[in-house]
């Protein structure tokens, strides 16, 4: 057993190599019946073009590197879904590489990326090893961080303030008459601990910083997570008015646990989350939460990237504040059939 060559689809169909390997790169420019033999050759031996020798054959790869902290959570599903919609539509190769929440292993992807040579990256964050850092400031390619707001960025930075999301979450309910409002985490990434920030200024904001209530614990996001989470501050006597959750996964858990132990949700305790994932209006209650724009996020961070490739000049850093809202529904105590619309937060 051995890999069939550009040679072998040659031989099989009675032409050169040089006709095959210009059939498969310009097909257009050779006849149909030309391409239709060299075509057949290539379905029975099951051949597979050497994209590496293309490679050094060629300035361009038609190669995207995307970074991400996981897999495992779905609001970078539509993130992932609005990059792929976009480059595979622009004849690119979207390579997709998770760091798994650490910078060392970010550091190893932008270093296996290069080594790859693709044609732009695109890394949800903003917070990278000086290493990293220094790798993507000399890579001259497009650099896209998005999901936050860098002070600093390295080339195109797409995102969002979180900690200004945090406090409009904690806001909310303070403006609704709570006063002691717990928080509950999973993985406190830097993410995370933006909305934390906010939380917590929003309530010294408010005097009540003497009133916090933090439960966390070094896991993945999930529902069992904030059944979990819910327990644990039940069962240490923590009696909260309301929650902020720092996703909407751990918030569906909490309003699981509150049902199993008789806890009515708003009315003896209200519940909020983050990025209002599908089920957040359709939960019952329904569950109120911060609107983060992901696929917007990844079709314009494809965009930007496209038009930077196709420029002859490259553009000094910049950013683009995609915002967020707050959606008030009926876990924080709202009806929804009064509710006037969505308030907007422009950070």
């Amino acid at each position: 057993m051995r890999r069939v060559t550009l040679d072998d689809v040659a031989t099989l169909a009675g032409v050169s190599p040089i006709t095959v390997s210009r059939v498969l790169r310009k097909p257009d420019a050779v006849s149909e019946a030309l391409r239709r033999r060299v075509n057949a050759a290539v379905q029975e031996l099951g051949y597979v073009p050497n994209i590496a020798a293309s490679r050094l054959a060629s300035s361009r790869t038609h190669a995207i590197g995307v970074i991400v902290p996981t897999l495992y959570n779905v609001i970078f599903a539509e993130y992932l879904f609005a990059l792929h919609d976009v480059l595979v539509g622009a004849g690119f190769q979207v390579i997709v590489v998770n760091s798994r929440y650490s910078e060392q292993e970010e550091e190893n992807a932008v270093k296996v990326l290069l080594g790859q040579r693709v044609e732009a990256i695109i890394i949800a964050g903003i917070h990278h090893t000086p290493l990293a850092h220094q790798l993507l400031m000399r890579a001259h390619l497009p650099v896209v961080e998005t999901f936050e707001l860098s002070p600093d960025p390295i080339d195109l930075n797409i995102g969002m303030l979180q900690d200004r999301a945090g406090q409009a979450a904690t806001q909310h309910l303070i403006d609704r008459g709570f006063k002691r409002i717990a928080f509950l985490a999973g993985n406190l990434d830097h993410r995370s601990q933006s909305r934390f920030d906010g939380y917590r200024l929003a309530m010294q904001e408010a005097g009540l910083e003497n009133l916090e209530i933090v439960t966390q614990r070094p896991r993945h996001s999930s529902v069992a997570l904030g059944s979990d989470l819910l327990s644990l501050m039940h069962e240490r006597g923590d009696r909260p008015e309301a929650i902020f959750c720092t996703d909407d996964n751990v918030a569906l858990g909490a309003m699981q646990e509150c049902r199993k132990r008789g806890i009515r949700v708003p009315d003896d305790i209200a519940i909020i989350g983050f990025h209002d994932l599908e089920f957040s209006a359709c939960a019952s209650p329904s569950l109120s939460s911060i609107v983060t724009r992901r696929f917007e996020t990844g079709k314009l961070a494809a965009e930007k990237v496209l038009a930077a490739l196709n420029s002859t000049s490259r553009q000094p850093p910049s950013q683009i504040d995609l915002g967020f809202e707050v959606i008030a529904r009926e876990s924080t105590g709202v009806t929804i059939r009064q509710q006037p619309g969505p308030r907007s937060w422009r950070s």
